[in-house]
């Protein structure tokens, strides 16, 4: 029997996952969908790309046919580029995988679902680039202002010992361990590990 997947992601520490939590809790509600069912995949503290600990545990459960629905709070939560996003909908498509996106209420089976789909990680790429743009001419203006600052170090404010990380690495734990092991994000873990 296989159950349904509740895919969660957050990009930074300060976003909190619980609205996202809430909107699927009302249509697996709505949707009379069984608790003993469900199963959730939460990651917090992501990059653009689909080196994700829960995002790789939901392709793993994919991979072995345990998974028959995919219910996203929206479909940039799955990916930002457009091409991670299709391959990734598309290749759970064609594994007869429903993939629901609450908030958008869409339900992307069948053809026309892959092109709504397309359409949408278009737009949450274009989103993420002009994100990007405006930052960059942002830090432009400050320092030409002679007020830009850089980016501050958070490792060293929270009191973290960024060679800690290349240590834990040593003793075998991957880096999504270790940023766990750390309470820091993936990219942090692979910046301590380059600088160490």
């Amino acid at each position: 029997m296989r159950f349904t997947a509740i895919y969660v992601r957050v990009s930074t520490v300060g976003q909190n996952a619980e609205g996202q939590k809430r909107e699927i809790e009302r249509w697996l509600n709505g949707n009379s969908v069984d608790r003993q069912k469900v199963k959730w995949y939460l990651d917090k503290s992501t990059g653009d790309n689909l080196a994700r600990p829960a995002f790789e545990s939901l392709q793993s459960d994919v991979f072995q046919g345990l998974v028959g629905t995919v219910v996203v709070w929206k479909l940039d939560r799955l990916s930002r580029t457009l091409r991670d996003g299709i391959n990734t909908l598309c290749d759970w498509l064609d594994k007869g995988i429903r993939v629901v996106a609450t908030s958008q209420q869409l339900d992307f089976s069948g053809t026309v679902g892959k092109l709504i789909a397309s359409v949408l990680f278009a737009v949450a790429e274009l989103e993420q680039s002009t994100r990007r743009e405006r930052q960059t001419v942002g830090i432009a203006a400050a320092k030409e202002r002679g007020v830009y600052k850089g980016r501050s170090k958070g490792c060293m404010k929270a009191g973290i010992d960024p060679k800690r990380a290349a240590t834990l690495q040593q003793q075998g734990l991957t880096k999504h361990e270790i940023a766990k092991a750390m309470g820091v994000s993936l990219s942090s873990v692979r910046r301590y590990i380059k600088q160490g």
